[in-house]
Parts: structure tokens; C-alpha cells; sequence
């Protein structure tokens, strides 16, 4: 019974945290250590709830994704067709490879966590304060451009505690494409990414999986999607209304707590 507890609670965790410039994978670290789940089963799982909060986003933007895979906009150079998605996508990507092993061995643990959501709160603060020109008000009018240069941003959430999604709207702002813009673009172009990563993932531990885990993993899937979902649709608004600096700040105050609760 403990199992389906911590599966509803990490369910909860990612699908809060997947998509809020907070950081899901430090939280899923933190949280882990706190609640003793770690080990080979604890990876697979925390992979395979990530596609629930993928078809999350699936299901918000079922518009763009409808009108990407129809061939005619495959090769558009503006707005969020699979060439400007593919390109952004590439520099991450690639980082992540070559770097996929040395990232899981030395940077997944609660010290470089603590690094990563004060240096991804400092970019947040930069963002807003920085006051660029506003050159993009709407995602579908993002260059090809832009999404390299929000794509090279990506690169910063490898890091543990960064944030994918605040690296790549902070990353957006700065070049001139506004918040709201920044998060659309940011949250659907996770959608392959995430596929990708999740895949690469599973090939490699998918002997680890056994059909007696089956309730636990379905109960942190579903899950991960209700919750991603509904926190998808707040993301947006509350960017629509607000800034960054909350999330910077609630970053600052997670990494005070988190050095107290680890070294007292």
C-alpha cells in the first residue's frame, strides 16, 4: 500500500513541476530522497509518469499539434512547425548524449539541485528586469531564429534544478519574444523532446520493468496527467496576468529549505 502512496505523491510532484519554471526533476530528487525512493525501479517510474504529463500538453495544444502534422506546414520557418521544433530541439539534444552519463552520475543529487534553482531563479530575475525590446507577441510568428536561440537556452535545464521550461521562457524574453509566446512555444516543443528522452530511457531499463508493478506505475501515469494538465492551464494564465518572479523567489526560498533539511 506504501508503493501506491509514493506513486500518487510522485505523480502529483511531476505533474505539478513538469511544465512550472520550477524545476520537476529537483523536486522529484528532493521528494525521493525525503520519501526513500530511489534505486533502478524508482528511474523507471519517474520515466514513464513524464508521459502522462505529456499527453497533458498533447490534449492542451490538440490544435497545434492538428495543424503541425499536416505536410503542407511540416517546413514552415515560423511559428511551431516540426522544422522550427526540430531545430530547436537539436542543441539540447545533442549536449544530452554525449553528456547523458556524466549528467546521471555526478549531477543528480541534492547539492547541484540546490545550484540549479538559484542560478535558474538569477536567470529568471535577468528576464524581467532585463526590459529587451518585445520583437514576438504571439507563438505562431516565433522565427526560425528565435527557436534556435530558445533552443540553445535549453541546453542550462540538463543541469539538475535548472528548469526546462524556465531556461527556455527566460531564454525566449531575453531574445524578444514575450512571456506568453515564450511558454507556448516552450511547452509544446517538450512534447517530442520528452518523447525522445523518455524512449532513449526505457530502450535502456525497459528489463527492469516486471507486470507486478503495473498498479503502481498506472496510478503515478494518470496521476502525473491530471495533474500536469490542470497546471498547464494555470501556468498559462497566471504568465498571461504575471511574471517570473514568483517562481524565481519560491526557487530561492526551495533551495534555503532544502540545505536545512539535508545538513540538520
Amino acid at each position: 500500500m506504501y508503493e501506491y502512496l509514493v506513486a500518487l505523491i510522485i505523480g502529483i510532484v511531476e505533474g505539478l513541476t513538469e511544465y512550472v519554471p520550477v524545476s520537476s526533476t529537483g523536486h522529484m530528487i528532493i521528494v525521493g530522497d525525503m520519501l526513500g525512493f530511489s534505486g533502478m525501479k524508482a528511474s523507471v517510474f519517474e520515466v514513464f509518469i513524464q508521459l502522462g504529463a505529456i499527453l497533458a500538453v498533447l490534449l492542451v495544444y490538440k490544435d497545434k499539434f492538428a495543424y503541425m502534422v499536416q505536410r503542407e506546414h511540416w517546413l514552415e520557418k515560423r511559428g511551431v512547425s516540426f522544422y522550427n521544433l526540430f531545430l530547436a530541439m537539436l542543441p539540447a539534444m545533442a549536449v544530452g548524449y554525449l553528456l547523458h552519463s556524466l549528467i546521471k552520475t555526478y549531477l543528480f543529487g541534492w547539492q547541484t539541485v540546490v545550484i540549479g534553482l538559484v542560478a535558474g531563479g538569477g536567470l529568471m530575475l535577468l528576464a524581467e528586469r532585463a526590459n529587451i525590446p518585445l520583437h514576438t507577441d504571439y507563438v505562431d510568428n516565433i522565427t526560425t531564429r528565435q527557436a534556435i536561440a530558445i533552443g540553445v537556452f535549453q541546453i542550462l535545464s540538463l543541469w539538475p534544478g535548472f528548469s526546462r521550461s524556465g531556461s527556455t521562457i527566460s531564454g525566449g524574453m531575453l531574445i524578444g519574444v514575450s512571456r506568453k509566446a515564450a511558454a507556448d512555444f516552450s511547452f509544446i516543443m517538450a512534447v517530442p523532446l520528452m518523447c525522445v528522452a523518455c524512449l532513449y530511457d526505457l530502450l535502456k531499463v525497459w528489463r527492469y520493468l516486471d507486470w507486478s508493478d503495473f498498479g503502481v506505475f498506472a496510478v503515478g501515469f494518470v496521476t502525473a496527467f491530471a495533474v500536469a494538465y490542470a497546471s498547464v492551464v494555470w501556468v498559462l494564465g497566471f504568465l498571461h496576468r504575471s511574471t517570473l518572479s514568483a517562481f524565481a523567489y519560491y526557487r530561492f526560498g526551495l533551495a534555503v529549505c532544502t540545505c536545512l533539511y539535508f545538513l540538520l
